[in-house]
């Protein structure tokens, strides 16, 4: 992020604009929006800033920008379209230490303007860092389409009752109101009666959530899917929303706990194979420690936390603190890994059954039933089957597997830097040697990415040549 997004204050605050021409237009349409003292100067102003003066909108000095006049200035924009005069007064605003915005010069300002949705006082601004403007402006489009024109009659009055609404608790009792407020009872409100009507609902409401018994403590048990957060159900974004605490796997995606709020508290207890380690018992301890304050509990895990979760466990913990909770399933990374190669993980007429397998367990490498898995047309993901390669490999091969049998390996499905290995059992343990994958994977057992299916009889041929 090169540029920080920030709301000034500019009530009764003077921006400076030099420059009369249509980008000048330009940009005092939007400042005009604003209660700055905006005072532009320009020897030729177009008609327009000329009417908005005698109109008392703005102060217009039929001159250049001088240096005496940028102390006190918040703001500055050059708009004079002239690389000459732009660079004298960024220079005149730089020795004065007021920021300044050459309009359509990057490189040489000190900040930009957003694109912006305007629904006073609610401001939404959007930025690309001038690298896509007609992206800002489809954005801009979308949420002017999607956003209601009362909403800001709603923030007007809601702003008013602030001050009533500190009766509640700081924190989550607040947040209650608001969200009831601005997404039930206000817009029924202001549909159904206009704004006496929201004044009378909002000290109706104050009063309900004064009486309120306190909102119990809650563990959502949440699946984040397999890594890219397009993939997250819309149940668990809104889980992410509620959430005071998040209690998070290691392989959970920066860019999905991107999506927490900010005022959320979030513990990483990821494991780590050789490495950092937390405890079952002291995460079932962190979740009932901060649900018993009333707190609503996000428990995120990577994938689908019915599949190799550890789920049982953790329900068995909450049910004996008397701790609710919920199960918000995912999209698990066998799914993701077989999208990514093009391939589904059922055929009719090559297998009608899959087998979701872990390659170790608590007490090692997992056994399994080999001589099933090895008769031919089997499918199965095999989770955590990186380091048991070697073994499940061996295993196969004894009971009778094909050694042509197609094997593929998916890193980070679903991320951009996803990787995928064609293997087959054959070479399985050396592929992922030379591969060198870091990353969490899935074994794809019995699967070929699709571009790569056309040459299993091939191999087949070659795996029974003499």
């Amino acid at each position: 992020m090169k540029h920080f997004p920030i709301f000034l204050a500019v009530e009764n605050r003077r921006i400076l604009l030099s420059g009369g021409g249509d980008a000048a237009l330009a940009k005092l349409r939007l400042l005009l929006k604003t209660e700055a003292r905006i005072e532009v100067f320009a020897e030729t102003p177009a008609p327009e800033i000329t009417a908005w003066a005698a109109d008392g909108r703005l102060s217009l000095r039929l001159r250049s920008l001088a240096p005496c006049d940028l102390p006190g200035a918040v703001l500055v924009y050059a708009a004079d379209e002239d690389a000459a005069t732009d660079a004298r007064i960024k220079r005149l605003a730089e020795a004065a230490g007021v920021l300044v915005n050459v309009v359509d010069n990057l490189e040489d300002s000190a900040f930009i303007t957003p694109a912006i949705v305007d629904r006073d006082p609610v401001t939404v601004a959007i930025g690309t860092e001038g690298a896509a403007p007609v992206l800002a402006r489809a954005i801009k489009r979308d949420l002017e389409d999607r956003l209601p024109v009362t909403l800001g009659t709603l923030a007007c009055i809601g702003k008013a009752f602030r001050g009533a609404v500190e009766a509640l608790p700081f924190g989550r009792k607040r947040r209650d109101f608001w969200a009831d407020y601005y997404f039930d009872t206000g817009p029924k409100a202001l549909a159904d009666g206009g704004e006496d009507a929201v004044h009378n609902g909002l000290r109706t409401l104050l009063a309900d959530h004064l009486t309120a018994k306190p909102r119990e403590g809650h563990v959502a048990l949440v699946g984040a899917g397999p890594g890219d957060p397009e993939l997250l159900t819309l149940k668990a974004r809104k889980a992410l929303d509620e959430a005071d605490v998040i209690i998070h796997d290691r392989l959970v995606a920066p860019e999905i706990l991107e999506l927490a709020r900010r005022e959320a508290t979030l513990l990483d207890v990821g494991k780590q194979g050789f490495g950092r380690h937390t405890p079952q018992d002291e995460i079932a301890r962190l979740m009932v420690e901060h649900a018993a304050k009333g707190l609503q509990v996000l428990r995120l895990k990577s994938g689908d936390p019915v599949i190799y979760g550890r789920l049982d466990e953790e329900i068995e913990a909450l049910e004996a603190a008397g701790i609710g909770w919920s199960i918000v399933p995912g999209i698990t990374s066998a799914s993701a890994a077989a999208a990514g190669i093009g391939q589904s993980l059922t055929r009719r007429g090559r297998n009608s059954a899959l087998r979701v397998l872990t390659g170790h367990d608590t007490e090692g490498f997992a056994e399994q039933d080999w001589a099933a898995l090895a008769r031919p047309g089997t499918v199965a993901a095999i989770y955590m089957a990186k380091k048991g390669a070697r073994f499940l490999q061996g295993r196969l091969l004894m009971h009778g597997a094909p050694a042509a049998t197609p094997v593929t390996i998916v890193e980070n499905a679903s991320r951009a830097e996803a990787r995928t290995l064609a293997s087959t059992l054959a070479t399985l343990a050396s592929d992922l040697d030379s591969a060198d994958l870091s990353g969490p994977a899935i074994l794809l057992y019995g699967l070929a990415p699709r571009a790569a299916e056309a040459r299993l009889p091939e191999l087949q041929e070659l795996a029974h040549a003499p």
